[in-house]
């Protein structure tokens, strides 16, 4: 009975610690490729906490990046791991000439007393290279709240917050006078999502909102055509310079514009018809609904931003490698083979896996597990072994 108790106590502190609310914390990442920094840029609250309840002081992956809030005792009450788009700019040959400044958001369960919060930033070579730790009090008058209540459609809803992943799709570029064609597409983005495996067995797990944000006008911009529009989120093509890399910079538009609206994962839809897309572990999948490869494209982006998976084709002309022969990439399936045996080793040989060599942009040094993937291709019929096993991982992280 003792021993029962004790274990009750144990974990007692992660449940009572937090409140019913979700404590939003905005962040300046700024640097070049020889520097990184943060600054905390403001602190929100939100009513509800739509996060996980479970494995609460746990990391399902490395990262490019970890959160951590601790109590006043020094415990862990949360964590996460996360990517950013600034960590990949880094890699980028504008790094070498200008220091910039990215925007990133991130949500963590509002504690009940003063507690700490640390960010972490490593290289690619999972050393820390920033570090930012500031104090939280739940009391802070200067803690703005977050009121604002965008138009919301559920598309699927299996249950309360705390007990399923709550995924929303965010319409931009989208006109009033286009909102059924929005939700129309984000009820496609969802439907090509669940019908891969593992989704489609662990579908009611998820609940999935659709955000009509409207645009003054239709479409989004693309540099490359001298195309600005002004949208709600301001996506653009042309990211780092690449004609298909769809992403946006204003990440602290996107969470005012999601409000109350409960959200874990996000999904932006972009109203054109002009191919590209972007994913970027625990921030947001934003893709083009237009396209004809909408579909698969959805699905592959959704692969990076829930699941932390990585590419795995490849064109070696990128600036700067990400992976290298001296360290095992935290994306769970690529290897450099430097710690194979953490990855897919004990299911070699089996439904076609293997050791393929090129991935993560790479045709040597970096191997993959199947010849062919959702991660790698938009003609594969769906994920590998490989990545299904990482995605089931995922999912069971958050609601086992």
């Amino acid at each position: 009975m003792k021993r029962i108790v004790a274990l009750f106590l144990a974990f007692l502190p992660l449940v009572i610690s937090a409140q019913d609310k979700t404590l939003r914390l905005d962040y300046i990442f700024y640097g070049n490729n020889k520097s990184s920094g943060i600054a905390l840029s403001e602190m929100r609250s939100i009513d509800g906490w739509a996060g996980r309840r479970n494995n609460m002081d746990a990391l399902p992956l490395k990262g490019n990046g970890q959160i951590t809030l601790l109590g006043s005792d020094g415990r862990v009450l949360y964590r996460s791991s996360f990517s950013s788009l600034f960590q990949e700019w880094q890699a980028t040959e504008e790094a070498t000439q200008v220091t910039r400044a990215f925007e990133n958001v991130f949500l963590v369960p509002m504690p009940q007393e003063p507690a700490e919060v640390c960010v972490n930033l490593f290289d690619t070579h999972g050393r820390s290279v920033a570090s930012l730790v500031h104090p939280v009090n739940p009391d802070d008058i200067l803690i703005r709240p977050v009121t604002a209540a965008p138009p919301c459609r559920e598309l699927m809803i299996n249950g309360p917050a705390d007990k399923c992943i709550d995924v929303v799709i965010v319409a931009e570029g989208y006109t009033s006078q286009e909102m059924e064609s929005f939700y129309s597409h984000a009820g496609t983005a969802m439907k090509s999502i669940l019908e891969h495996e593992p989704f489609k067995s662990l579908k009611n797990r998820f609940n999935f909102r659709a955000v009509g944000l409207e645009s003054p006008v239709s479409g989004v911009s693309i540099p490359a055509q001298c195309l600005w529009d002004d949208t709600p989120l301001h996506s653009h093509f042309n990211t780092f310079y690449s004609d298909r890399y769809l992403t946006t910079l204003h990440v602290k538009d996107l969470h005012d514009a999601l409000g109350t609206v409960p959200y874990e994962h996000i999904i932006i839809l972009a109203n054109t018809d002009n191919y590209g897309g972007g994913g970027i572990y625990n921030s947001y999948t934003l893709t083009t609904a237009r396209h004809p490869l909408f579909k698969p494209v959805v699905v592959h982006e959704f692969g990076h931003s829930f699941a932390g998976l990585a590419d795995e084709y490849y064109y070696d002309d990128q600036y700067s490698d990400y992976y290298h022969s001296d360290y095992e990439p935290w994306e769970q399936n690529i290897t450099t083979m430097f710690d194979f045996r953490s990855k897919w080793e004990d299911i070699m040989g089996h439904n076609g896996v293997g050791l393929i060599e090129g991935g993560g942009y790479r045709s040597k040094g970096v191997w993959r597990g199947c010849q062919d993937c959702r991660m790698k291709t938009n003609t594969a019929k769906g994920f590998c072994p490989v990545c299904q096993r990482a995605i089931e991982r995922m999912i069971r992280f958050y609601t086992d």
